[in-house]
């Protein structure tokens, strides 16, 4: 798990001007305006290099929609994002307000140049491009750690809450969600039942398990997996449905990427097959499909967190 370290800086200058003597009758002065002045910022280490940050920085870019979920929650302003698939709980950023920085894999570069960022939020997705774009601003990685995705979301937003001074409403909201959390462990203990996380891709699915990218179902709330060997990788571990039947898991959970990305959803249909119809999931009615906006396009904010809890926790109701 990465380590960040957060250093707040408060430096006091103290220049002192000295009058010509002239005449050796004036008495030295200091000038009012070089008197206590204050570089108020926060240093972050993280994954990647450093951030160093002025405090409630007016000119802020998210590539990470989990932490413009964050920020959203927080009522925080942001100038600039990119507004290609941004998911539709968050379509406010699509409004002129915002300026179009291009999309998550392809940045603008000229436009966030002419912004002159004081913040630039990445993560994951814009990591290769961390040296081109610390060029244009001071640049902040938030990736996910998924083998401890609640500990880093919580590192997270709480550099949030340090660089735009929102500690109090940022401990409010994280220890909420450690309640809920303590809650959905105990209904899936009371329940008893291994679930199987799929990605549906048009006529193909892959499956996830601990330790992720969504593996917080398993990792955090508590769900057994039903294959303690499935490879870790990012677009999962390619399966037939036969593995499905094989595995005969008790809960199904399904993220539709091509709905995700804005196509049509289509996981219904590949998923509710002649074949997985003889799993235990299917035969009673325990397929969910969860949000693939929040699921696949967000996660890691506050709000995606909250979708993703009100979703699971229905699940074993």
């Amino acid at each position: 798990m990465r380590k960040f370290t957060i250093v707040l800086v408060f430096i006091v200058a103290l220049f002192a001007l000295g009058a010509c003597n002239l005449n050796n009758n004036e008495a030295d002065t200091v000038k009012e305006d070089q008197v206590d002045k204050e570089n108020n910022t926060v240093i972050v280490e993280h994954e990647l290099g450093t951030a160093e940050v002025e405090r409630n920085p007016e000119k802020v870019v998210v590539f990470d929609f989990g932490m413009l979920d964050t920020l959203d929650f927080l009522e925080l302003d942001v100038t600039a994002v990119p507004q290609m698939n941004i998911p539709s709980y968050l379509d406010k950023y699509k409004n002129e307000e915002y300026e179009n920085v291009g999309s998550l894999k392809e940045p603008d570069f000229e436009k966030i140049n002419s912004i002159e960022p004081d913040l630039i939020i990445i993560s994951g997705r814009q990591a290769e491009l961390y040296d081109e774009l610390s060029k244009l601003g001071p640049v902040l990685y938030v990736g996910l750690d998924y083998e401890n995705y609640i500990e880093s979301f919580k590192e997270n937003t709480k550099i949030i809450g340090e660089i735009f001074e929102k500690e109090k409403e940022v401990e409010e909201v994280l220890s909420d969600i450690d309640e809920q959390i303590v809650e959905i462990n105990k209904q899936a203990s009371e329940l008893d039942k291994e679930a199987l996380i799929v990605l549906a891709n048009e006529s193909k699915i892959s499956a996830y398990g601990e330790g992720s990218r969504f593996g917080i179902i398993h990792d955090v709330f508590g769900i057994p997996a039903v294959d303690k060997d499935i490879e870790e990788s990012t677009h999962g571990m390619n399966v037939a449905f036969e593995y499905v039947i094989d595995q005969n898991p008790d809960i199904i959970y399904v993220i539709d990427r091509g709905a995700a990305i804005g196509e049509e959803p289509s996981a219904k249909e590949v998923v509710e097959n002649e074949l997985i119809a003889k799993t235990t999931a299917m035969k009673n009615d325990d397929i969910y499909y969860l949000d693939p906006e929040v699921w696949y396009l967000a996660g890691g904010g506050v709000i995606s967190i909250q979708t993703m809890i009100d979703e699971i926790a229905q699940s074993l109701e």
